[in-house]
């Protein structure tokens, strides 16, 4: 199949109003005709849902927790970007086109990115329509803040609680919209299929997590905003339900996943402790305007540090290593996230790690409390401090914080074009689980960003266009595609029940998580992922044999649960090796020893790689086959990135 990302043509500005001109419209009688399915209320699916609902189309809405306030979304920390140059200090809606752009490392198509930056705009004037409680100055005006890649202070934030601040603006106006009766809520269900009729999208198989009932659902498009698959790795920043299972049940039945090696690693996280840990903290990368990293110059200081012979504090100045400052001039410690964490490693591997596993280095607040004073950075920062100090029991404005890079989000997921249709016509996808806006790289504070430019600004024009081709004859929910659907759902989750073997599900979800972190993390090598490929493929093997899945269907069953997520991220693990195997390049955080530049930065190989790695399923068991969409860049040069 040919991979059309439908880029409107023209100027690059003009690109996005053109495009929302030429799209057909549904007229307003005609909306109420139309049903649509959203999976995920996290802030693209509840942005989605009330959107699509406020415009007249019937929606249903589904989420596996018991609220949609319970999505994801709600521990985003840091800030949401907008161009709104409210600084003064030479923002634009280009410049942060640009910033994106660059900061992906030159991966991401530029007709997204610029549409992006364009409806940024829009999105903070939506949410303090909604009252969400941004930061303000003095005199009343938003206030903002510097994230990593960038030079200008474009971040708006509610204090450490950006996230859980915009999804109760997008959760209001769902509620809003259920109250009307124009969107059906659907709690603790379970996306385990998409039903496909003649090719095109037309419904969902479900699980009720109350009662295990399997039941379908009809409509005329399906929207899928499940968030990322960050959980792949085990131990992550995400919360522990989060998964690929609806994203990847969509890719088993005929949709793209693309750019699947492409993960962020957060630099600004809590170590780990032990194996006993289930995930991880992030501490908010907003951190870093305020706080300076450093680890010790030499390992005798750092080996003095491990055994607690003397504390951070008592290393002399001279002693320290300021090191993202020492490398990076220009940015300091506001260098993108993969140039941190990238850093932060090498000097862990150097032996000059520390904290008791010596893989933490310091983010240290002693000269900004010294200059701003400790009321003023608690002002700023106060909860994620309390935080800090709960899972610690360590006092951040005593001491500096341990910090080490962690997974956090991934930039891979759903192929979609233009108007975030999937290559299965009438399927959709949103926010997290689509690829299609940051590149190898995502830059702070723009997923929030992307999640409300999708749900609010996007999908309510571009779906329109589909639903007005197809037209507003009712989907037939007693067509044979959906009762055939809903037997291989149940004859797999009976496969997964009839596991009696004597390793839990949670063990095999450890071990894959090893061998990604490991072999597919930072730094990869041809050997490497080479072995790790085998290795997962032994997993497989050896989990459908040994695993033990305890309980019945017809009821609350989170083992169940838990072994249907498990297993589609071991499939998902052995597509991301794959993956990162044809990319013999390095890009954006995802370091190929054998492709680096001579003082150690990631080497791109522009002639080879300057595309998107498209993948199609082709069977059980089957070597996915690779589609490239081609990237073409006529705004801007692709160049060696440089942060210094």
């Amino acid at each position: 199949m040919s991979l059309d990302a439908k880029i409107p043509q023209g100027p690059l500005a003009e690109k996005w109003s053109k495009h929302k001109f030429n799209l057909k419209l549904v007229n307003p009688s005609n909306k109420r005709k139309y049903d649509v399915i959203v999976v995920g209320t996290g802030l693209a699916g509840a942005s989605a849902a009330a959107s699509l609902a406020a415009l007249g189309y019937n929606v249903k809405a589904f989420c596996f927790q018991d609220s949609p306030r319970r999505a994801h979304s709600i521990a985003a920390q840091g800030g949401i970007n907008g161009a709104k140059n409210y600084q003064n200090d030479g923002d634009s809606v280009y410049r942060l086109f640009y910033d994106t752009i660059k900061g992906g490392d030159y991966r991401a198509r530029e007709g997204n990115v610029y549409r992006l930056a364009e409806v940024s705009v829009n999105i903070i004037d939506q949410c303090v329509a909604q009252g969400v409680p941004f930061a303000r100055e003095y005199g009343g005006l938003l206030d903002n803040r510097s994230f990593g890649g960038s030079q200008v202070s474009r971040t708006f934030y509610a204090r450490g609680q950006t996230g859980q601040q915009l999804l109760l603006g997008a959760y209001s106006a769902l509620n809003r919209q259920i109250h009307l009766g124009k969107v059906k809520m659907y709690t603790r269900t379970e996306m385990l299929d998409v039903v496909t009729i003649d090719g095109h999208a037309k419904g969902i198989v479900t699980r009720n997590l109350k009662t295990g009932a399997i039941e379908t659902h009809a409509a005329h498009a399906v929207l899928l905003a499940t968030g990322g698959y960050g959980n792949v790795f085990y131990l992550s920043t995400n919360a522990i339900g989060s998964n690929v299972t609806a994203a990847w049940r969509a890719h088993k039945r005929g949709a793209y996943f693309a750019n699947p090696c492409y993960t962020q690693i957060h630099p600004t996280c809590i170590p780990v402790t032990g194996d006993h840990q289930s995930k991880l903290t992030l501490m908010s990368e907003s951190l870093r305007n305020d706080g300076r990293v450093w680890a010790p110059k030499t390992v005798e200081v750092a080996e003095k540090l491990r055994s607690k012979e003397i504390t951070a504090s008592q290393v002399k100045e001279e002693d320290r290593d300021y090191f993202l400052e020492r490398k990076y001039p220009s940015f300091g410690n506001l260098v993108p996230r993969d140039v941190a964490s990238r850093n932060a490693k090498e000097m862990t591997d150097d032996g000059k790690g520390v904290g008791a596993t010596g893989l933490a280095v310091y983010l240290d607040f002693a000269e900004s409390i010294q200059r701003l004073g400790e009321d003023t950075v608690r002002a700023k920062y106060g909860n994620l401090f309390d935080m800090y100090l709960q899972i610690t029991d360590e006092n951040p404005y005593k001491q500096p914080m341990r910090i080490y890079p962690a997974v956090h989000y991934t930039m891979g997921g759903l192929w979609v074009d233009y108007n975030l249709s999937t290559n299965v016509p009438g399927l959709y996808a949103l926010g997290e689980c689509n690829f299609s806006d940051h590149g190898a790289n995502r830059l702070g504070a723009s997923a929030l960003m992307q999640g409300l430019s999708d749900g609010y600004f996007v999908i309510p024009y571009t779906l329109g266009d589909y639903l007005a081709t197809i037209g507003p004859k009712p989907v037939d929910i007693n067509h044979p595609a959906f009762e055939k659907t809903k037997q291989e759902v149940i004859a797999y989750n009976n496969k997964l029940l009839a596991l009696k073997g004597n390793k839990t599900v949670v063990e095999y979800h450890r071990e894959l998580g090893h061998i990604i972190w490991e072999y597919c993390g930072m730094a990869r090598s041809e050997e490497g992922l080479t072995k790790a490929k085998a290795m997962i493929k032994a997993l497989k093997a050896d989990f459908w044999v040994n695993a033990i899945v305890t309980g019945e269907n017809d009821e609350v069953n989170a083992a169940l649960e838990r072994a249907g997520r498990v297993a589609d991220f071991i499939e998902l693990g052995e597509l991301m090796i794959t993956d990162a195997l044809a990319r013999r390049e390095s890009c954006g955080g995802h370091f190929r020893v054998e492709s680096q530049t001579e003082e150690g930065e990631a080497l791109r190989d522009d002639e080879n790689f300057a595309f998107v790695s498209a993948w199609e399923f082709k069977g059980e068991n089957q070597e996915e086959e690779l589609h490239k969409e081609e990237l073409v860049f006529e705004n801007v040069k692709l160049t060696q990135r440089s942060y210094k």
